[in-house]
């Protein structure tokens, strides 16, 4: 950035900007579990001369708050894979079951909108289709912040919900599936080629709630990748070409994604072969009757606090998740 001329050309460097902005922050962080060790050893030697409860509380404080800063340098030490540090693009799809399953799909819509507040990352929204009666049909934003896509990726799979359904006048328990799908926003140092003869565009009119103009005029887009068989759309504004401009981002961050699990051998893409949104494919149990748990299948994980859970309280998921995958 010292480098003389480098600064002729500002919008180029906003990708080194942001790398030095990464590499300052975790400068800090190192610096601060320095200090923090530190303190500690001195409480330790004061331990060791008085035992009295002032300095055991003391004592008390600086293990605890050290624990804490060491269990998120230690998620952080993880996430060192492809476009962990990207924004995030996330995709819920109800499953077959009607208003239930599309219920169930706004229900983790709302839980990670919480996690994303509880961390002040940004949302954005992509594309949003409202169920026929309640609930949502797909929904597609964008999570903006600190190693978003790093802690999202775990995500990826089937959600399932076991409750006393809400729309069932009997009162009986249901079963509700929804898929969700995790990218790395791309960025703009990353080339992801996208040739217009390989692209489909269809237009057409908005539906659900909108605005007059939005549901009367031709703006909505839909745009297949032709050699993948990758679809992004957008229908969220008023304008063709900002829906354009958006389902491009969408489709480009899926092309991405496909790239990455290529480079890592995957047998399939995740494209080709994503599960039946259906029984024995779940990653995740949300069971809300006849006892309260969620459970994590694939690690284990587990917790009896349910409303917490879906009110954004997820962290225990993502970390046994990213423990995992690195030992794995």
């Amino acid at each position: 950035m010292a480098k003389p001329g480098a600064w002729d050309n500002p919008e180029a460097l906003t990708p080194l900007l942001q790398e030095k902005s990464q590499l300052d922050e975790s400068v800090q962080k190192l610096e601060s579990l320095k200090k923090n060790e530190q303190d500690l050893r001195e409480w330790l030697d004061f331990a060791d001369e008085e035992q009295s409860e002032e300095i055991l509380q003391a004592l008390e404080d600086n293990i605890s708050s050290l624990s804490l800063a060491l269990e998120r340098a230690e998620i952080e030490a993880y996430l060192s894979g492809p476009g962990d540090k990207a924004p995030a693009i996330l995709e819920i799809h109800p499953g077959a079951g009607g208003t239930e399953a599309q219920d169930w799909a706004e229900m983790l819509l709302r839980m990670y909108k919480r996690w994303s507040e509880r961390r002040d990352f940004k949302v954005e929204y992509l594309d949003y289709l409202p169920g026929d009666e309640a609930g949502l049909k797909s929904v597609a934003l964008q999570i903006s912040g600190a190693y978003c896509y790093g802690l999202l990726k775990g995500e990826k799979g089937i959600h399932r919900l076991i409750r006393i359904s809400p729309f069932d006048t009997s009162g009986r328990r249901h079963t509700s599936f929804a898929s969700v799908d995790v990218y790395p926003q791309v960025s703009e140092g990353i080339e992801v080629d996208v040739r217009d003869e390989d692209l489909r565009i269809d237009v057409y009119r908005s539906s659900g709630p909108g605005g007059q103009h939005v549901n009367k005029t031709s703006s909505a887009i839909r745009i297949t990748h032709i050699p993948t068989g990758l679809v992004a759309q957008c229908q969220n504004e008023r304008s063709q070409s900002r829906n354009k401009e958006a389902a491009l981002k969408l489709l480009k961050a899926k092309l991405y994604d496909l790239e990455v699990q290529k480079r890592e051998r995957e047998k399939q893409s995740e494209y080709e072969s994503k599960e039946q949104i259906a029984w024995g494919s779940q990653i995740r149990t949300y069971t809300l009757h006849p006892y309260r748990l969620v459970k994590d299948h694939r690690t284990n994980a587990d917790t009896g606090n349910v409303d917490a859970v879906l009110d954004g309280d997820i962290d225990l998921f993502m970390r046994s998740f990213l423990m995992m995958d690195h030992v794995r």
